[in-house]
């Protein structure tokens, strides 16, 4: 019996040791499928990044499907069950790095795109595929510098579909309409190094720092909103010392993210950090790094095509949430695109046996072909 098709797909991209930015043909493989179907393909690399574009239709409405060939590294091989670039299925589940996250969702595209084009080769308005493999690293030469060219070549992005994996419970069970902003912050309180006998003669900048972290960490930032948590302060890191144990440090450096809603600004964050720091006279530097402005896409023809193919393929009712860390979706959305996420379970990316339900590949890739109908085929009824 031949095998499932999403599933070979899938399996031949896993066998493929792309950890970040590396793609090991990957994208030659998707490329090598969508020319067939009458995609054209444009690679598109940036510095050790690789990149491509493809887009089939001439005019109408432009739906993209979004998403990254790298993946995660390993860890230690020794934890793993089965080798994670040797595709393994064991009791109806497929194991290997990258299975969830996200080279399941990329083979369920291409294979969506493949019948879908079968079955309406004169479907109205454009598909494109936004693939890149550099999500999972410093994302800089990836995603945003596509975007960047597709707006120097014209191209306005209608709908975008990121395969990252989004389900929880049961496939299709949450899409993504949004994400939270994500800002990062590097704070180094100064303080005078010293013997820890004699305190007085020295200043120490972890007393300093506390009450002011512990101010920052009690702060509501705002309410959030009807799809929105409310904005959360979490510091990551903290280090100071000498290694020794009666040395009063020089040094205290503080390692923070806000995950913040679209209810605050990231200046309005900066602000509200620099009041307390300095409320609490303390010398200091810090430096900011955003990593992303917060997105949305309210109730309308993207989220509501995807609700429904997910009830008709699956029965499940579909929720929206914009929890979660970030994804390319941020430079895709400033665009003015509709934006959601949708792929597998989410609860083994970036663990040791990622897996996917081999029956989940299907029906993902049936999912995908119902947006497709739903958004591109009417016209050609």
């Amino acid at each position: 019996m031949p095998k499932e098709p999403v599933l070979e797909l899938t399996e031949a991209l896993i066998a493929q040791p792309s950890v970040t930015p590396a793609d090991r043909n990957c994208q030659q493989m998707m490329m090598n499928r969508l020319e067939k179907v009458g995609f054209t393909c444009t690679p598109l690399p940036f510095g050790e990044v690789q990149n491509f574009w493809a887009e089939r239709g001439e005019t109408g409405p432009l739906f993209v499907f979004a998403g990254h060939t790298d993946v995660v590294p390993t860890g230690p091989l020794e934890a793993w069950e089965s080798d994670p670039f040797t595709p393994s299925v064991r009791d109806g589940v497929l194991y290997g790095r990258g299975a969830a996250d996200m080279k399941g969702s990329l083979a369920a595209m291409i294979v969506a795109v493949e019948r879908f084009v079968a079955l309406h080769p004169q479907h109205t308005g454009r598909i494109g595929f936004l693939i890149t493999s550099d999500e999972e690293g410093p994302a800089v030469n990836g995603t945003v510098k596509v975007v960047e060219w597709l707006r120097q070549q014209g191209r306005q992005i209608d709908y975008c579909l990121v395969g990252e994996p989004s389900s929880s419970e049961s496939l299709g069970d949450t899409i993504k309409n949004g994400r939270r902003g994500s800002l990062n912050g590097t704070l180094r309180v100064k303080g005078v190094q010293g013997h820890i006998a004699y305190p007085h003669l020295a200043d120490n900048p972890i007393h300093r720092a506390l009450p002011a972290l512990t101010e920052l960490s009690q702060i509501r930032w705002d309410e959030g909103s009807e799809y929105f948590e409310p904005t959360s302060l979490q510091i990551s890191n903290i280090h100071a010392g000498t290694g020794a144990t009666n040395v009063i440090p020089g040094v205290c450096e503080v390692v923070f993210n806000f995950r913040f809603s679209p209810m605050v600004t990231d200046a309005e964050l900066r602000a509200g950090v620099e009041h307390v720091l300095k409320g609490h006279q303390l010398d200091y530097d810090l430096t900011w790094n955003l990593s992303g402005q917060p997105f949305l896409t309210p109730v309308g023809e993207l989220v509501s095509a995807t609700q429904a193919a997910i009830r008709q393929v699956t029965g499940v009712d579909a929720q929206l949430s914009t929890g979660g860390g970030t994804s390319d979706g941020r430079f895709i959305a400033p665009t003015g695109a509709q934006v959601i996420e949708l792929g597998p379970l989410n609860a083994s990316i970036h663990k040791l046996n990622e897996h996917v339900r081999v029956a989940d590949l299907a029906l993902l890739a049936e999912i995908y072909r119902e947006i497709l109908e739903r958004l591109l085929a009417a016209a050609d009824h």
